[in-house]
């Protein structure tokens, strides 16, 4: 799985390697499965995925991630719900979303997205604290959990003093290990969960180890790690950006993230409740993407990678 380079589609061709590939993918069948490819599918007017000025979440995984680990018209719960994607692919694909974020005007712009993108089956984004999961999704029984958290402090998204990504690294660990327990408790037995997430550095230049202390906590709210995945970005601009800080310090550029897969309860009966694979596109009647690729003439990619554009010490 590959993230791509721009945060807005590029009217340009691609590059001739991969115009050959996306070619003979569609002779052969294939469509959907890159993220210029899928972000048209789920984007509203003028193909741009919507987005507050923070890292836009790959559609791409969205979409495997539910037809792999959810149940067909299953209920989704999502406690770090940031921006409208993962709603929004949910709802085009018969889920039932229920997201949570503190930020009202994140929240009202998703609305926004999703009367337009998907009116006929709205997500359902709750303005609250996710320490109140619970209470704020009464009644709620989950059939996944799928989130992409606050990198620790690497992405701030307000000056919330309940935002996790304004609190030191310690206090977030807490209070992020007791969002997660919560979250799951919301979560049907013999059920799987999926959270994406990527290490970070501290002020001294060490990585913090937060997907271990993501498996921790999973572990420590019941859930047992079942997948493991990598999930590729773009390698873009990374060697210009890492170039002069590898010379000094031997600081890798990160291209990746973890996709990072729990299970609550037994995984067969897990596994039973989703029923078969699914693969490739969804109900008939979607737009044909291969074709309107052509007609684009290729166009190239969106990026959904929130160490693009840093150049401190997280990188």
């Amino acid at each position: 799985m590959r993230k791509p380079d721009a945060k807005t589609f590029n009217t340009g061709g691609a590059s001739p390697a991969a115009a050959l590939r996306r070619k003979g993918d569609r002779k052969a069948g294939r469509s959907g499965l890159t993220f210029g490819e899928m972000a048209p599918k789920y984007s509203g007017e003028g193909g741009e995925l919507p987005t507050t000025g923070t890292s836009v979440f790959d559609p791409v995984l969205c979409e495997l991630a539910y037809r792999w680990f959810c149940p067909p018209g299953g209920v989704v719960v999502d406690p770090f719900a940031g921006g409208s994607v993962r709603g929004l692919v949910a709802a085009k694909l018969g889920r039932q979303y229920y997201g949570v974020d503190l930020r009202a005007e994140q929240i009202e712009a998703n609305h926004e997205q999703a009367a337009r993108i998907t009116p006929d089956n709205m997500p359902t984004w709750v303005c609250g604290d996710s320490a109140q999961i619970i209470g704020l999704l009464a009644g709620v029984d989950a059939d996944f959990v799928f989130s992409c958290p606050p990198y620790a402090d690497l992405e701030v998204y307000s000056n919330d003093p309940r935002d996790l990504s304004t609190m030191d690294y310690e206090d977030f660990r807490a209070a992020y290990a007791d969002i997660i327990e919560r979250t799951c408790q919301l979560l049907k037995p013999d059920r799987f969960a999926c959270f994406v997430v990527g290490d970070v550095r501290d002020k001294d230049g060490m990585y913090r180890g937060f997907p271990w202390h993501t498996i921790e906590a999973f572990q420590r709210a019941g859930l047992r790690l079942y997948n493991e995945a990598v999930l590729l970005t773009a390698i873009g601009s990374l060697p210009i950006r890492t170039g002069k800080q590898f010379q000094a310090s031997r600081k890798l550029g990160k291209s990746h993230q973890n996709v990072l897969v729990f299970c609550k309860g037994d995984p067969v009966k897990a596994v039973a409740a989703i029923g078969d694979v699914e693969f490739g596109e969804g109900e008939p009647g979607t737009i044909d993407l291969g074709a309107a690729l052509d007609a684009a003439g290729d166009a190239d990619d969106l990026v959904s990678d929130p160490w693009a554009e840093d150049e401190g010490s997280n990188v």
